[in-house]
């Protein structure tokens, strides 16, 4: 996308209700920077079962991974970034607030707030990630003005959401899936997480969601064919 008003990195929320019965389900990966010792310790901040998932179902996804996951996880998000069901997108390195308050995230100082995505960026080659699009998701989705202009440099567009699926320290899979149901209008962007510790129940939601979301007649895709999308 073009850059927004005043050189701001632009925002994309949803496409248009026009373009037909299309959605976005998007997953993010997130793991902040010291949260080593939590992994280290046995702690799963990965969800292998919600990616063999949408394997199976064949549901093409956008996954917004931290840097910090990537280094974690450097096998699974080099597998995930060769398939061409899915495409990889920059949620940070560290997953800490760009603009505070924020749930509780510490906070990027703005000086630092390029080099924390550049850093993202750069964990995805080292892990030999492909299918990397040039999006990036905020952490919390927090952001403002002055964060939006820091990150213009990097020539990423902000992808947000319109349908929160509530699968953050969710415990009720069939709760997650009617929020899901219930919020999805065509051109809807879906934000849930591949993190077992942190959204336990993804992926059973995902189980719920996906064939009742092809029996109303919609059809799934990547962030970036949403964008591409144009009223018929």
């Amino acid at each position: 996308m073009t850059p927004g008003p005043g050189g701001l990195t632009p925002v994309f929320t949803r496409g248009a209700e026009t373009a037909g019965k299309v959605v976005a389900l998007t997953f993010d990966a997130d793991m902040t920077a010291d949260e080593g010792p939590r992994a280290a310790a046995g702690e799963h901040f990965d969800n292998p079962a919600l990616i063999a998932l949408l394997r199976r179902l064949k549901v093409p996804a956008t996954v917004f991974m931290t840097g910090r996951w990537a280094d974690e996880y450097p096998t699974q998000a080099r597998s995930i970034g060769a398939d061409p069901l899915f495409e990889i997108a920059n949620h940070s390195y560290s997953h800490y607030a760009f603009k505070s308050p924020c749930y509780g995230l510490p906070t990027v100082a703005k000086g630092e707030m390029r080099g924390d995505v550049e850093r993202a960026f750069a964990a995805f080659r080292k892990a030999g990630v492909r299918n990397v699009v040039p999006y990036f998701r905020f952490p919390g989705g927090c952001y403002d003005d002055a964060a939006l202009r820091a990150l213009a440099p990097e020539k990423v567009t902000a992808v947000q959401w319109d349908v929160v699926s509530g699968d953050a320290f969710a415990t009720d899979a069939d709760a997650v899936a009617q929020q899901v149901l219930n919020g999805v209008k065509p051109g809807s962007v879906v934000v849930m997480h591949c993190t077992r510790s942190a959204a336990p129940v993804t992926d059973e939601a995902v189980r719920q969601v996906v064939p009742e979301l092809r029996r109303r007649g919609y059809r799934f895709v990547k962030v970036s064919d949403l964008m591409r999308t144009r009223p018929a």
